[in-house]
């Protein structure tokens, strides 16, 4: 130790220059080596390329893979690099021979270059091919083997060498020339693409086709001959054509590749949820219901399918191929439209959690005006009184103000934003009662994201026994990254959630009738061997028609109508987007129904006519199923004690007529203006019996009658 002290104390200057020279050996490859900008490239749930998109400077390059196909790997050793396991990044033998041929020549034919000074000479951008830039080369390849593996080496090779045109690496050039992926390129393909690189600008597909073949077949004969396959494989390989010209990439789900790309993911490589099969057919399906709907002058169209218990999209179509002129580059999945009812049965839900109804209490349905604010049913007519799964059904607006005024609009503000909805940027006062009426906007991704929520919650219930049942994130956003990209959910129990098992499988129930209203046309029946709870929506003025539907497994939502907001009449959600719906729901394998949630439930008598719990003077009643809570609301206010003349035509009193001479019977009585509305669509209705005159100015009841509290 002592010697190599005295040698550096004799010799400082050679000392300080060795030194130098280290660090900079050390430090002298750049970090990172490549700064190239990449395509964005979009796979789906088993790594399947779904699409892909341009690099800023107009090149195809997909961003690096961590493996090389074994095929193109010894094709390209055998080509370029042979002694690539034994070099410490120069080799050489291969210099020396270079050196031999170059003399020979009279000037440059071979540059003796291994692999790893390749990668060097793509990273610096092909400087000129001088003595010193050899030099440089040869420093950078040895510093770039003692930093990576020699299969990190020939993977940044692989991404990074040029393919032709504006193809640059060998995975864009294996769907660009062939039309799949790596892992299932042939022999005769990969030793191609090995060959391809070469000299790129003089050979390729659409130059000297002849000599790109002979150099490709030599290239085999010697794999061949290097006992790497057998002869019958080599006559196989030779006698595959080369292809004729570059390929269009596939170009599925390239609404969710924008969106991903400007949500932080550009230049990258996106591990999705979706499916490519169940994308591929979902494309289909809206493409064909694109050209009905278009005789209309709709031109837009958007569908995504969640599944329940991820969230995870397996399938996202965010417009279809209108054309520009019709909006086409619009993501519809991810734009604020007017919700129209597709809102309803959270509200549903909302009053059977609270107890605030039970799925058959009848709700008003006459005209009515609060605060200026006057809404109308889709038919502009009236039933007087309906009950509130019927009304949730056939989607009438008037119960659901009704409905909503109980709840308070603000409440139902809340449960929107818990269950998803991130466009509600305003108060609840600037919505006010047409919260539930389409006042407010949605995304499709939040309102399909909301339902598969509630499904998800209903799933989870009974996943757990106790009082803590409900997960603290079952309500949350969908998601389009794989698991293992996604966040962990928390697995927190508590013992309530934004709306409860029991009102969500109330509302489910209600939902999962197959007859719906055509609006314009009539009652329609859609059929399906498929329990689905759905629902449709329409905008005012005929702008957007919405469906969502669900399952245990898959929840479904589609939107239809114009990307700039026109109108058309017979946009509905019944006749255009619930026909999407139930075509995406074939795809879909067929499940068992939601389990119904009997801890949190009890059944009750209800009055038949009025949906009501049953009171003594409720003469038909049924069994029905009720949240816990249902068993708060108040017995029947409807049915009322009458007294009547022994004809039964007269409504009589003790003050007009003996006792012995009046009947006594319970009668379904509605207020006058339900009244009105209600007989005109009900026949079997009866309006009470008129007082008789000699009894004006008394009472129709007994003197004994109980006045309070009701019966």
């Amino acid at each position: 130790m002592n010697k190599v002290w005295d040698w550096i104390r004799r010799h400082k200057k050679t000392t300080i220059v060795l030194f130098v020279a280290l660090l900079t050996f050390i430090f002298c490859l750049p970090d990172p080596l490549f700064e190239d900008p990449y395509s964005t490239v979009l796979e789906d749930r088993n790594e399947n390329l779904l699409s892909a998109s341009i690099a800023e400077d107009g090149q195809w390059r997909f961003p690096q893979q961590s493996h090389v196909p074994e095929k193109f790997k010894s094709a390209i050793i055998l080509f370029e690099d042979k002694r690539f396991f034994s070099h410490l990044g120069i080799d050489p033998i291969a210099i020396s021979r270079a050196i031999r041929q170059n003399l020979k020549a009279g000037k440059i034919v071979s540059g003796g270059s291994t692999l790893s000074m390749q990668v060097i000479r793509l990273s610096r951008k092909n400087h000129a091919r001088t003595f010193l830039e050899k030099v440089i080369e040869m420093i950078l390849a040895t510093r770039l083997e003692l930093s990576y593996s020699k299969s990190e080496i020939l993977a940044m090779y692989a991404a990074h060498a040029p393919f032709g045109g504006n193809v640059v690496g060998i995975e864009a050039a294996a769907w660009r020339y062939f039309g799949r992926k790596l892992d299932d390129l042939s022999w005769a393909e990969s030793a191609m693409l090995a060959v391809l690189p070469n000299n790129p600008s003089l050979i390729h597909l659409g130059k000297n086709r002849d000599r790109l073949k002979e150099k490709r077949d030599r290239l085999l004969e010697r794999l061949m001959e290097a006992g790497i396959f057998d002869r019958l494989t080599l006559d196989l390989a030779k006698a595959e054509v080369l292809p004729e010209k570059p390929l269009p990439l596939p170009r599925y789900a390239k609404h969710l590749l924008t969106r991903a790309a400007q949500e932080g993911h550009a230049q990258s490589r996106i591990k999705s949820s979706i499916d490519e099969t169940i994308q591929i057919q979902s494309e289909r399906i809206l493409a064909e219901h694109q050209l009905r709907l278009s005789g209309n002058q709709v031109f837009n169209a958007a569908a995504i399918i969640v599944k329940v218990k991820t969230g995870e999209v397996i399938a996202y179509v965010g417009n279809t191929d209108s054309g520009r002129e019709h909006g086409e580059m619009v993501d519809v999945v991810n734009a604020p439209r007017s919700t129209g009812s597709i809102l309803k049965p959270f509200l549903f839900a909302a009053m059977m959690d609270e107890g605030k109804a039970l799925p058959q209490t009848l709700m008003p349905d006459v005209p009515i005006v609060i605060n200026g604010f006057s809404p109308k049913n889709f038919s502009k007519e009236y039933d007087g009184a309906v009950p509130a799964d019927k009304a949730l059904i056939r989607s009438l607006n008037i119960p659901a103000v009704h409905e909503l005024r109980d709840y308070r609009y603000e409440k139902f503000y809340d449960v929107l934003k818990n269950v998803g909805l991130t466009t509600l940027t305003r108060p609840p006062d600037h919505y006010g009662l047409s919260l539930v009426l389409g006042g407010a906007e949605g995304t499709l991704w939040d309102i399909a994201g909301a339902y598969a929520s509630m499904a998800r919650t209903l799933n989870n219930y009974f996943e757990r026994v106790g009082p803590k049942r409900y997960y603290k994130n079952d309500f949350h956003a969908p998601t389009y990254l794989s698991p293992s990209n996604d966040k962990p959910i928390s697995d927190q129990l508590l013992e309530s959630s934004s709306l409860s098992a029991s009102g969500i499988w109330l509302t489910f129930e209600t939902l999962k009738e197959l007859y719906r209203p055509g609006e314009e046309t009539g009652w329609r029946y859609f059929n399906s061997t498929k329990p689905i709870a759905w629902k449709t929506g329409t905008s005012f003025g005929f702008r957007d028609g919405w469906a969502v539907g669900t399952n245990p497994e898959y929840t479904v939502g589609v939107w239809v109508g114009n990307a700039d907001g026109e109108g058309r009449p017979g946009l509905t959600g019944t006749e255009m987007a619930a026909p999407i719906l139930f075509d995406l729901f074939s795809l879909l394998p067929n499940r068992p129904w939601f389990q119904q949630p009997m801890s949190e439930m009890e059944q009750i008598h209800v009055c038949a006519k009025s949906g009501q719990r049953v009171s003594s003077l409720c003469e038909s009643q049924q069994l029905v199923w009720v949240t816990k809570r249902g068993l708060q609301t108040l017995p029947c206010e409807y049915h009322k004690k009458i007294h009547l003349t022994q004809d039964g035509k007269f409504q009589v009193n003790l003050n007009c007529e003996s006792e012995k001479n009046i009947i006594t019977q319970n009668w379904f009585v509605l207020p006058p203006v339900q009244e009105y509305y209600y007989r005109t669509k009900n026949l079997s209705y009866k309006s009470l019996p008129p007082l008789r005159n000699d009894c004006i100015g008394g009472s129709g009841l007994l003197a004994m009658d109980l006045l309070y509290p009701k019966p």
